[in-house]
């Protein structure tokens, strides 16, 4: 797991270098949007959700071998990917009508930025993302609870039930990825790092309000502080562009 989420920042960092931070998908096309979008999700995710994938991953051993440990191992894996490339879908909508509005009006991406702040202030203050972290908090509980799912496409589901709540805790965060640009690598670290320690340090509870208040003290500067909207902020080239257009 290690392994693959190292991978998953070299690959992405490297994308970034070349894609920079602009407004909206950057011209990517939604199917390259989804494999970036999976790729960092790999690697902002994987570290957090360890205990369970790793406990479960266990639970699986002692009972399959072989073919069927690998299957029911890739049904896990690919529940819990298939709800954040859901998502994927959203974010990539959303994007592009950011992306759209920007381009029309420059300055609208003040206020966009605002609302996306304040709205994962207010979502991180909330009673959801509490209940949401709650449960990625607590492992042992969930694993317990997915052990009398009923053995029908058992692994799937769970992966699909722990990526919910695992969305349920961190897609307003995501959304904080609007102003700040989606290929900002340095902000997809430092939420990479709120994740972390909000779903595994000791203090994780209380850092998450924390940060709510961090972030609606950014929505009420952003409209006045361009340095929080590198990913609103139409480069030269691109208003040269839209201009001959």
């Amino acid at each position: 797991m290690i392994l693959l989420s190292a991978l998953a920042w070299v690959f992405m960092v490297g994308q970034a270098r070349d894609m920079g931070v602009e407004p909206g998908t950057m011209g990517m096309a939604l199917p390259l949007f989804l494999l970036l979008w999976l790729v960092m999700m790999t690697a902002m995710m994987l570290p957090s959700v360890a205990p369970v994938a790793l406990t479960w991953g266990r639970a699986i051993g002692r009972r399959s071998a072989g073919p069927a440990r690998v299957a029911r191992t890739v049904q896990f894996v690919g529940g819990y990917l298939l709800v954040w490339t859901a998502f994927g879908l959203l974010a990539y909508g959303g994007m592009s009508l950011t992306g759209d509005l920007v381009e029309r009006d420059p300055e609208i991406g003040r206020w966009i930025g605002a609302g996306a702040f304040a709205l994962a202030g207010l979502y991180q203050l909330g009673p959801l993302k509490s209940i949401c972290l709650r449960h990625c908090r607590s492992p042992m509980a969930q694993l317990l609870r997915y052990a009398g799912f009923r053995p029908w496409a058992r692994d799937l589901r769970v992966g699909v039930h722990h990526g919910g709540y695992c969305l349920g805790c961190c897609w307003a965060l995501m959304v904080v990825l609007i102003p700040l640009g989606v290929m900002n690598v340095a902000a997809i670290a430092a939420l990479a790092a709120l994740i972390f320690l909000e779903k595994l340090w000791r203090h994780g509870a209380a850092l998450s309000r924390v940060a709510g208040i961090v972030f609606l003290i950014l929505a009420a500067l952003a409209p006045f502080q361009d340095w929080l909207l590198p990913g609103l902020m139409m480069s030269d080239m691109s208003e040269m562009q839209s201009g001959a257009s």
